[in-house]
């Protein structure tokens, strides 16, 4: 408390260790667990909720964590350049500003972004500025209480192994925030010039001829997306998109969502909504830092939500229409459908396995597209090696626009792909734990008892991830092939407290009028892993 530069933070903290000291069973637990450890990188850079103690996010371990990386830029570079941004968040601007201030003040450069942008204009900023690494303050998709610290390097890909581990270690050495010396000024408050580099640079994946005649309803999620994706879409020739006026402008708080993720049940209510109204052609809508794309389509049942799988596979057989240049790789996460090394092998195009996350997607060499099932896409990754939900957003939306020009539609280049390589299934759930530990318990349970079978369909071949199954990194996870070629995956979330488990199941279609029953098969199929699996997990 003592050593902690922020007032609030430091009345917080002081009053917690009051009440455990007073004999608050309850205060003692909280401050138990935020001191259980200090903040660590994971799948996103630092996440946590705001607070006090290393095990929260505040300006302490924000200072501790600028600190570290300087320290860790320095041992190669002498002045190292640092670019920041932040979104809209609570202290998103408090964490960038003392970011930059430990940059100087280490005899470092450091340039703040002019206001809160989504995380893809930080990414490309870092190579069009030629920094030494970026920063962007963001949880993305967490709640409101959350915050977070993504930290990426030159080449604008995010941080990996062993980088996050000689990061860490500077940060060990930081014995006090007191001792971090921060510069009161010094740092360079950017104008809208990157904004509009990154905007004119980001209409380019729009071909020149293609068509223009979309309406496009479009939610931001309380986030940093509204004013980029307008100005994208002007930029590459499309009608402004009408936006969903409760959810335009950034709010902290996320008033109209329990959950800010496009994923959620209930978050895309007001889209819908609107869409009913409006009649448009495409529902699109970005996470809080607009790194990631979700959209809906009309069906006979009204609009419906299109699964993060189905968006990959209809961006990646739009990039494999429109032609991959030589040498050029497709790529998704293991836990994202196998659909497009399908696709990519039945177009003579190298397709790579990655492990989950865009700081592994993002480095693969020559990349034409990436994706994660968790609606992040990479289109243009000769701009941003990260996941990128305006870029998206374009593509997705020339595709949908060539559709309707030609008399066509989205979930038709669905079904063109369910009948040359069959079905694909996917779905997914989630355990949320209080207690971490409860997840490493389930993870020892799963490898002492091996599942023999999944509903009733023997189980093929089981990876162990922590070993470094198929020539990948060790990740913690394990991947089950049942003997009809379905697949299974459970790893714990990299980003929040819970265990995830990923479904998979491929239904071959014999001809265009069995589509439907393939697709009634595939969805029964996928029930009955789930349920299964829902057991096989419970806690």
């Amino acid at each position: 408390a003592d050593d902690d530069p922020d007032g609030q933070t430091r009345a917080e903290l002081e009053a917690v260790i009051g009440a455990a000291e007073g004999g608050d069973e309850a205060a003692r637990a909280d401050l138990a667990d935020r001191f259980s450890g200090m903040l660590e990188f994971g799948t996103a850079g630092l996440r946590g909720a705001l607070g006090a103690g290393p095990n929260r996010m505040n300006r302490a371990v924000v200072i501790r964590a600028a600190a570290g990386l300087t320290a860790y830029l320095k041992t190669s570079v002498e002045h190292p350049f640092v670019v920041i941004g932040y979104d809209a968040r609570i202290n998103s601007d408090v964490f960038a500003r003392d970011t930059a201030a430990v940059v100087v003040g280490a005899g470092g450069r450091a340039a703040i972004l002019p206001r809160p942008m989504p995380t893809p204009v930080l990414a490309y900023a870092i190579r069009a500025l030629g920094a030494d690494a970026g920063v962007m303050v963001t949880a993305s998709h967490n709640p409101p209480q959350d915050n977070g610290y993504k930290v990426y390097v030159g080449d604008g890909s995010q941080i990996v192994s062993p980088v996050d581990g000689l990061i860490a270690a500077e940060i060990e050495t930081v014995r006090a925030v007191a001792d971090v010396p921060r510069a009161d000024s010094g740092w360079q408050d950017l104008d809208d010039a990157v904004l509009d580099a990154y905007v004119a640079d980001a209409a380019t994946v729009v071909s020149p001829e293609a068509p223009r005649d979309l309406v496009v309803v479009h939610t931001a999620m309380h986030g940093v997306g509204t004013e980029t994706i307008r100005k994208a879409f002007t930029a590459a020739g499309f009608d402004e998109p009408i936006s969903v006026a409760a959810q335009a402008e950034p709010d902290p708080l996320f008033p109209t969502v329990s959950f800010p993720n496009p994923e959620e049940p209930g978050a895309m209510d007001l889209a819908m909504e609107l869409a009913e109204q409006t009649g448009p052609d495409l529902v699109i809508a970005n996470d809080p830092d607009a790194d990631r794309c979700a959209a809906a389509i009309a069906g006979p049942g009204g609009w419906r939500m299109l699964r993060g799988d189905e968006v990959g596979a209809l961006l990646g057989a739009h990039i494999l229409e429109r032609g991959v240049p030589e040498g050029g790789r497709m790529a998704n996460s293991i836990v994202s459908s196998r659909l497009l090394a399908a696709m990519a092998r039945a177009a003579g195009v190298p397709h790579e396995e990655t492990l989950t996350g865009f700081k592994w997607i993002g480095r693969v060499p020559d990349l034409a597209f990436g994706y994660e099932e968790a609606l992040g896409y990479c289109v243009d990754s000769a701009h941003v090696r990260d996941k990128d939900g305006v870029t998206a957003a374009l593509l997705l939306s020339e595709l949908a626009a060539r559709r309707k020009a030609a008399g066509s539609d989205l979930q038709t280049v669905l079904d063109e792909l369910a009948l040359e390589h069959g079905v694909y299934a996917t779905d997914a759930f989630s355990i949320r734990v209080s207690d971490l530990s409860l997840i490493g318990r389930l993870m020892d349970r799963l490898r002492e008892h091996p599942l023999t079978q999944v509903a009733g369909i023997p189980v093929a071949r089981v990876d162990d991830l922590a070993q470094g199954a198929g020539g990948l990194p060790p990740t913690e996870g394990l991947r089950y092939y049942l003997a009809d070629d379905s697949r299974i995956i459970v790893r714990p979330s990299g980003t929040e407290p819970k265990l995830k488990i990923y479904l998979e199941v491929i239904e071959p279609v014999a001809n265009p009028a069995d589509l439907p029953a393939a697709r009634t098969r595939a969805a029964a199929r996928l029930a009955a892993v789930r349920s299964a699996m829902e057991q096989a997990t419970a806690i």
